[in-house]
Order: structure tokens, then C-alpha cells, then sequence
């Protein structure tokens, strides 16, 4: 009686998974990897809430994110987990060190240079995807996708002029301008990489990066420095939020191009700050909504032509195989 109730109980999610996966590849990647980020979007609103420096909120998030992913793993594979981290093989180390210079590099631009400087350059990591994935891969990046890039960086470019104009240009380190270019150029390489080894199951090498980057920060971080309020927003942050957004979006490069996997990703950026326009009452300015506005714009239009383009493409295949007349 306890396993029909079991099965019953277990249905609804198999059959979830079963839809998922009859959907075309491009669909099921803007899927999983918008749910990722929408997951991710509180973010910077429990960064705000935390209020800690950024070493030991690094060490907390990169061990609390390891522990939930290696959690995630244990519930879908058991003991079998251990096997998926040698599973990753030569490509999962690449992937791990890009993954962990990204969020480390991230980390070191916001201690040295205005916010605004920063999402400026994170902003590029679709092109140094789009022309990695060129190079590497051999993937031609396809007309819309950059025309999606440039309004991108003018959508970007919007949300950040408030800051840019009352602190300037000057305002930002030399350093922290160079760690954010590194921090682009880290993130597109990732989902080239991830791109590339798509065959294989690349979650443990998100848990590797998050260990990795917990090393890095522990030496600079205060671990004991917590209130309860604060720890409880980072068991949150990093140990719910963080792996959740973490798998999905590690699955994007499955069924998505990278550079159109970092365009999902600067949705994020997006709606961060209306979620701390929510919360904290901490409201917008309105070259921030029009700046969010083209963002979301492009990144619509970027996937129901991408869409639309893979309708016709099967189209044509089912017509192509379709016997002729006898």
C-alpha cells in the first residue's frame, strides 16, 4: 500500500520530467536555464540583507554552495555521487578553475571598483562567449545573437548611467576594472568549456569551483563573524539558492550556444535590483527601468526568433523525411 502511495506521490514529477524532455533542445534550454536565474535573482538583495565583507561572505557561500550541490547529487545518484566527480574527467578541472576565477574575480572588482564599472564589464561576457565558442568550437554565432549582445550593452549601459554619473569614470580602481574583465572572460570561457563537454554531467564540477572558491577567501575572511540573522540569509543564500540556480544553469550549455546562455544569465542583473526595490524600498531610478527594459526586450526577441527558427528547421526535417507519393 505504502509504495502504490509512494509511486503515486512520485508521478506527477516523472511526468514533469518526461514533458520537459519531449521539448525541442532550444526550449528546454531557455527553460532550465530561466528558472536558474530567476532562482538566482534574490541574490543581491540577501548580499544587501547579509551586510558582511565580501571574503567571508565568499567562504560562506562557496562551502554552503558545495555542500548543498554535493547534497543535490546524493539524493539523485546515492553513493553513485563519488563516481560523477571522477565522471567529469580532464574537462572538468578547466571548467572548475573558470567557474572559481569568475566568482572570485567578481569579488575582487566590487572591492575595488564601483558596482556600475563592474556590471559594465560583466557585461561583455557574451561576446568573449560568442568569440571563444567561434574559435574553440567552431560554432557560428548566429546574426540575432549579436544584435542581442549590443543591446545588451546598451540596455546595460542604461541601468548603470545613474552611478557612472554621480561617481564618474574615475571612480573605479584600475585593479577592480581589470578582476571584472577577468571575471567576464572567465564566465564566457566556463560555458564554452561547459559547451564543449556537454555529454557529460558537469554539476560536480560547479561544487569543485564553489570548494575552490571557499579556499581562496578563507584566509581573508572572518567565518565567526556572523550574527544569527546574517547566517540564517546565507544558509539561504548559499545553501538553497545557490545550487538550485547553480544546476540549472550548469545544464544550459547542454541544449543552449554559450554566448546565448551568458544573455540569460544578464537577466539577473535585471531583476536584482527589483527585488531590492521590493524588499529594502530602495527604488530604481528610471535609466534603470528603461535600461531593464531593452535588456528583457532583446532577450525576448533574441529567443522567439531562435524559436521560431528551430520550428521551421524541424518543419522542413519532418517534410524532408515524409515519403513521397507512390
Amino acid at each position: 500500500m505504502s509504495n502504490s502511495c509512494g509511486a503515486r506521490r512520485r508521478r506527477p514529477i516523472y511526468e514533469g520530467f518526461r514533458a520537459l524532455s519531449n521539448l525541442p533542445d532550444h526550449l528546454k534550454g531557455l527553460l532550465i536555464t530561466g528558472l536558474g536565474v530567476i532562482i538566482l535573482s534574490p541574490d543581491s538583495l540577501l548580499v544587501r540583507l547579509i551586510g558582511t565583507d565580501a571574503w567571508t561572505l565568499m567562504f560562506w557561500r562557496g562551502l554552503l554552495q558545495f555542500a548543498g550541490i554535493a547534497i543535490i547529487l546524493f539524493c539523485f545518484k546515492g553513493w553513485g555521487a563519488l563516481g560523477a566527480f571522477r565522471a567529469i574527467g580532464l574537462w572538468g578541472l578547466p571548467a572548475s578553475l573558470c567557474l572559481a576565477a569568475s566568482n572570485v574575480s567578481f569579488v575582487t572588482a566590487l572591492a575595488h571598483t564601483t558596482v556600475a564599472n563592474t556590471l559594465v564589464i560583466l557585461a561583455a561576457a557574451p561576446f568573449f562567449a560568442a568569440i571563444l565558442s567561434g574559435i574553440f568550437l567552431r560554432e557560428r554565432v548566429a546574426f540575432r545573437t549579436w544584435g542581442a549582445i549590443a543591446c545588451t550593452f546598451a540596455g546595460i549601459g542604461l541601468l548603470v548611467s545613474d552611478s557612472l554619473s554621480s561617481g564618474g569614470l574615475g571612480s573605479g580602481s584600475l585593479i577592480g576594472d581589470l578582476a571584472a574583465l577577468v571575471a567576464a572572460l572567465s564566465l564566457g570561457a566556463s560555458f564554452t568549456i561547459l559547451r564543449h563537454a556537454r555529454h557529460i554531467n558537469m554539476i560536480p564540477a560547479l561544487a569543485l569551483a564553489a570548494l575552490l572558491t571557499a579556499a581562496v577567501a578563507f584566509p581573508l575572511a572572518s567565518p565567526g563573524s556572523l550574527s544569527e540573522t546574517q547566517f540564517f540569509y546565507t544558509l539561504l543564500m548559499g545553501l538553497l539558492l545557490m545550487p538550485l540556480s547553480g544546476v540549472l544553469i550548469i545544464l544550459g550549455p547542454r541544449y543552449l550556444p554559450a554566448p546565448e546562455v551568458s544573455l540569460m544569465l544578464l537577466l539577473e542583473t535585471v531583476l536584482g535590483p527589483i527585488w531590492v526595490w521590493l524588499v529594502v524600498a530602495e527604488e530604481p531610478g528610471r535609466m534603470t527601468l528603461a535600461g531593464g527594459a531593452i535588456v528583457v526586450a532583446a532577450l525576448v526577441i533574441h529567443s522567439l526568433l531562435a524559436l521560431a527558427q528551430e520550428r521551421r528547421l524541424r518543419s522542413a526535417g519532418s517534410l524532408a523525411a515524409a515519403p513521397g507519393p507512390p
